[in-house]
């Protein structure tokens, strides 16, 4: 990857992503994400090279500004957070968009999205509380953010909710999933129910 098109076609690849040109200078053309408006990729000529500035968590920043010679501390942006790719041709195109990629995933994180990510690691035959993907989301103090998005699910083939009951093990009502549809997946997942509950210290995930 060598060029400011290759990299906005790549950003541009995410969902819920937009061009944009903030500053009336064509040089300086973003990528954000819409609904929060975040830049997650800035494109830039500078020193007769296109430069990507990318939000870097922490953790890796300096792994990647030691690995590559062409990643520096974000031009223009606070260097704790953000990284600089000089598009010289020296870093491989699958770690340019690994770091991308990252930068994209730090912008769009939400509580909603990691209670969606808790979710999806519910192994087949196990459940879990809403507490637990509270503290697995980060803050155990959130379980009827966790119902409110299970409510919401966009994607529930891929998100299992039906895989989440209450403290005590108890179904959440058909006004989540329709009537009988979380009974029915739970016993396609070999889980028992009794009286509209599932009995946790047999089927609990363990998490």
């Amino acid at each position: 990857m060598k060029t400011r098109e290759q990299a906005i076609k790549y950003g541009l690849t995410f969902p819920n992503t937009y061009k944009d040109i903030p500053f009336h200078d064509p040089n300086w053309v973003l990528i954000r994400v819409e609904g929060s408006k975040k830049a997650f990729l800035w494109t830039y000529e500078r020193n007769g090279y296109i430069n990507l500035n990318v939000k870097v968590n922490p953790e890796w920043r300096d792994f990647w500004r030691k690995t590559y010679k062409s990643v520096t501390p974000g031009y223009h942006q606070n260097k704790e957070h953000w990284n600089t790719i000089i598009l010289d041709g020296t870093i491989p195109d699958k770690d340019i968009k690994q770091m991308i990629a990252e930068s994209y995933d730090l912008v769009t994180d939400s509580p909603t999205k990691r209670i969606y990510e808790a979710v999806k690691q519910i192994p087949k035959g196990h459940v879990a509380t809403y507490a637990q993907i509270a503290r697995l989301a980060g803050n155990e103090k959130m379980s009827r953010a966790v119902g409110n998005a299970l409510h919401n699910n966009p994607d529930p083939e891929n998100i299992p909710c039906f895989r989440v009951v209450n403290a005590k093990g108890e179904l959440p009502g058909n006004f989540a999933f329709g009537e009988g549809v979380q009974e029915r997946l739970l016993k396609e997942d070999g889980i028992e129910i009794i009286d509209g509950k599932v009995d946790l210290e047999k089927y609990k995930w363990n998490k």
